[in-house]
């Protein structure tokens, strides 16, 4: 889907470049170890380097790692999750509409020197995968239906990354509110990127993955819906130092430009550009803004 920049915000990237207003210190952009946010992180190096500014792109980290370097003022910016922030870290137990979860981290994080822009409209919160064979065999379409097939003395198996195998929305508390139980010696651990890969080929009967994973349609595979609505909103935002954006006011406009661009779909299309087809991630992110008259 190809959306407009507003002519405002496209006027105001050109005057950026042309005062040269972005040139006196190291932006320091980061990202975290899956391809999305390798994407992201490439994509907002490039970007911004076209628009005069000095980038130096630090992706490929941990997501609490990540936190605690921008918090430290190690890094300047990068794209967080509405719904990380709040559970991960805010430790926000009560359930919250997406407004209210921007609303909420928008104002606990204001208090630690970072400030959140405009949401995109990509919404990459947890989901749960099958072969789609499988899932239609079992008359299984939601995480509940999934219960009652584990409940009724099917085991199961579940391929998990460490960190939603461990976070307090993730695996454990999921199971509690379905009332249902993988069993520990059913769940497998390991990258993120492996997981859908480890379904596809037989390995295990579900997959943690991510709404907005561009393997899922690639591999014919069936996203559970979350019935029970347990999964929090996880609108991707950019995310930035108050002092940042103090040195910097012009990035407010310049990053809520790019973040209009993005939803599901689009980012679902550059991730299977990476994991499926094999497209280098500067190369999918250049091209991106290039589409978008960006670089």
């Amino acid at each position: 889907m190809t959306r407009i920049v507003p002519q405002l915000s496209l006027a105001a990237l050109a005057m950026a470049i042309a005062t040269g207003s972005a040139q006196a210190s190291t932006l320091q952009v980061g990202g975290k170890n899956f391809t999305e946010q390798l994407i992201m992180a490439s994509l907002t190096t490039q970007y911004l380097e076209g628009l005069g500014y000095d980038v130096e792109e630090r992706s490929g980290m941990g997501t609490t790692v990540l936190r605690q370097a921008q918090e430290n003022g190690q890094i300047d910016l990068y794209w967080e999750y509405t719904g990380t922030s709040l559970i991960s870290y805010n430790n926000v137990e009560e359930t919250l509409s997406p407004e209210e979860t921007y609303a909420r981290v928008k104002e606990l994080d204001g208090e630690r020197g970072l400030v959140w822009l405009e949401p995109s409209e990509a919404n990459n919160t947890y989901a749960l995968a099958m072969r789609r064979d499988d899932a239609e065999a079992l008359g299984i379409n939601s995480i509940s239906d999934l219960a009652d097939v584990i409940n009724d003395g099917n085991e199961m198996s579940l391929a998990s990354n460490a960190t939603f195998y461990s976070r307090d929305d993730g695996l454990m508390p999921m199971q509690e509110a379905y009332g249902f139980e993988f069993g520990r010696r059913n769940v497998s651990r390991m990258d993120q990127g492996l997981t859908l890969s480890s379904l596809d080929q037989g390995e295990v009967d579900v997959a943690m993955t991510t709404a907005t994973n561009g393997r899922i349609p690639a591999l014919e595979l069936t996203v559970l819906e979350d019935d029970l609505a347990y999964f929090p909103d996880y609108a991707m935002t950019p995310v930035i130092r108050a002092d940042t954006l103090g040195e910097f006011p012009e990035l407010e406009e310049q990053l809520n430009a790019l973040s209009a661009l993005l939803d599901d779909a689009t980012m679902a299309e550059l991730n299977a550009r990476v994991d499926v087809e094999r497209e280098t991630i500067e190369r999918v992110a250049e091209s991106f803004l290039e589409e978008h008259d960006l670089l």
